[in-house]
């Protein structure tokens, strides 16, 4: 069961019907960018800290904003990887 506080992050979804471990790529990617201390320890609780350094390594910089993005790779010590962010406008 995701933390009731972390409802907010979900608005279009059913909060109450999300699966923690199908859902999985989902929560990690909410909760590390909006999470506060209480559900990011729930998170990394839940899915221990491999598989979020993992998930942030395949999947972090394209699905964060670019500040949690690195903020994340420094706390977890992820080298971060330019090429797989998203960029509109490439100059």
């Amino acid at each position: 069961m995701l933390p009731s506080t972390a409802a907010p992050f979900f608005q279009e979804y059913t909060f109450t019907k999300l699966n923690a471990e199908k859902d999985a790529s989902l929560i990690i990617e909410r909760l590390l960018a909006y999470g506060n201390r209480a559900e990011l320890r729930w998170m990394f609780e839940r899915y221990g800290h491999a598989r979020v350094k993992e998930w942030l390594a395949e999947s972090g910089a394209r699905r964060l904003p670019k500040r949690r993005y690195h903020m994340w790779c420094v706390l977890l010590d992820v080298p971060e990887d330019f090429s797989k962010r998203r960029q509109i406008w490439p100059y």
